[in-house]
């Protein structure tokens, strides 16, 4: 009963802040003489803070056409801003800025939302060591980590060297399917340097980058190794975890300036290797068996960093140029 009460409650309250808020938008509409979307767009800075706020209007919007026009196909977003613009009587001659506006606002949206779709199917689709173009990459990953050591065959217990756990890595491929993979060699390919450098320091207990009294300074002496693979494998997962659940709308919303793509989300799972690497020294495991804890607390400090509206994850190597901080 007294769960049923407590729903009933919530339920009112729902309503009646819902209620409340049309009432108060009706006011700021007579008082201002400007949709909720004008005075978004005119008071808000461009980013995250205004595609999140004109995202939440057009969704609890109770007209179809506003909430149907987050996931609308790319190529009908012009047309689509022409129609609010005729529903709310906003005239685009005597606000042209507005149309701009909206327009790079749709174009995140729709896209954030493309791109939890293309994520998606990488993810659902398994390694397939009967398809050339699964095992190309694989091969061209071991030679982009490791150029100076040939791999000796394809089913070898080399692969141990660069983090897998057997001598085949369709294994573990499976809880992220091919999307572990393409993010591996993308971060292997566009940053050799920093990925060669990062599967140097997990495979030994001491980063070279520290001097030996500096780690006896930081107390890291006691710092192991993690499997580059398997952990890059993990933060995949993470990545596609703060993507589906809308935490990295932050990051992409400050850095896109119009759709984001998959290469922004590799970028970003780059920017994820780096950070959990440092992180994972600082936090000096005694051993491997603590990578859950420490991945949990790396998770809720990601998460607390993109909780700012002004956030964007910048990360500061070669594989993320050109990205753009708004």
């Amino acid at each position: 009963m007294k769960h049923f009460l407590r729903m009933l409650i919530q339920v009112c309250l729902y309503f009646y802040c819902k209620f409340l808020w049309r009432c108060l938008k009706f006011v700021m509409r007579k008082l201002t003489g400007r949709c909720e979307l004008q005075r978004i767009c005119y008071s808000t800075k461009p980013g995250a803070s205004r595609t999140m706020k004109i995202e939440t209007s057009l969704r609890d919007s109770k007209s179809k056409l506003l909430q149907t026009s987050v996931s609308v196909h790319p190529d009908a977003i012009e047309k689509t801003i022409d129609d609010i613009m005729e529903l709310k009587k906003i005239n685009p001659d005597v606000n042209p800025q507005l149309g701009i506006s909206l327009q790079a606002c749709l174009l995140q949206i729709v896209g954030y939302r493309n791109l939890i779709a293309d994520v998606e199917k990488l993810r659902r689709e398994p390694y397939d060591s009967d398809n050339p173009q699964h095992e190309e990459m694989l091969l061209k990953l071991w030679k982009f980590l490791k150029p100076d050591t040939p791999l000796e065959s394809r089913i070898s217990k080399q692969w141990c060297e660069i983090g897998f756990q057997g001598d085949d890595p369709k294994t573990d491929f499976r809880g992220m399917g091919l999307l572990g993979l393409y993010n591996l060699q993308y971060f292997a390919e566009r940053d050799a340097a920093a990925a060669q450098q990062v599967l140097s320091d997990s495979l030994h207990q001491k980063c070279s980058k520290f001097s030996k009294a500096e780690w006896e300074k930081k107390r890291m002496d006691k710092a192991i190794g993690y499997s580059f693979a398997i952990v890059g494998i993990n933060i995949t997962d993470l990545a596609y975890n703060l993507l589906v659940s809308g935490a990295l709308k932050t990051h992409f919303y400050n850095i896109a300036p119009e759709a984001p793509t998959l290469s922004h989300f590799q970028q970003t799972f780059c920017y994820l290797m780096h950070e959990f690497h440092k992180f994972w020294i600082e936090e000096d495991p005694m051993d491997i068996m603590e990578f859950n804890r420490v991945r949990e607390k790396f998770r809720k400090r990601i998460i607390k960093q993109l909780q700012n509206p002004d956030m964007a994850l910048c990360p500061h190597f070669a594989a993320s140029e050109g990205l753009i901080n708004m």
